[in-house]
């Protein structure tokens, strides 16, 4: 111990702390990779505002074929439309009947009853018409003119 302090070297018993550096806070970008401020900052796949290979940009490939599906689409749709409806039973027969409405009829039933082959939504307006009916509540007794097929 004597050879060290002629010299000059004198330890202290404890460790010295090291001087803390300041603390560098982060001003609401938090988890984002700290750059130097010379690298321009790539948002989502686009370039820098003012990049000097900066090309006009184009539509999305996506888009046209967008379009066209959609547009397709409508066309399937009006022409299955057109085609689906268009395509009926029998007309509605001209021959008519009166007969006489009995507990638990109603117009569907005497429609698919009086004229088979015929579409029932058809025959039911049909009955409406000829009847002058308004709402389809139908009184036991009634008489009834319907639409009737074959003899």
């Amino acid at each position: 111990m004597s050879i060290l302090a002629e010299r000059g070297h004198v330890r202290p018993a404890t460790p010295v702390p090291a001087p803390l550096r300041p603390v560098r806070l982060l001003r609401g970008r938090r988890g984002e990779v700290h750059r130097p401020p010379t690298r321009a900052r790539v948002v989502a796949g686009r370039r820098a505002a003012g990049a000097p290979c900066a090309a006009p940009r184009r539509v999305s490939v996506r888009w046209p074929w967008l379009v066209a599906l959609a547009v397709g689409s409508c066309l399937v749709v009006t022409g299955l439309g057109l085609f689906g409806g268009g395509v009926s039973g029998a007309p509605v027969p001209d021959r008519t009947a009166t007969v006489s409405v009995e507990q638990g009829d109603t117009l569907a039933s005497l429609a698919a009853r009086f004229a088979p082959e015929s579409e029932a939504g058809a025959v039911v307006a049909r009955i409406k018409e000829l009847n002058r009916l308004d709402g389809a509540a139908l009184v036991p007794g009634l008489p009834l003119t319907v639409p009737v097929s074959g003899p």
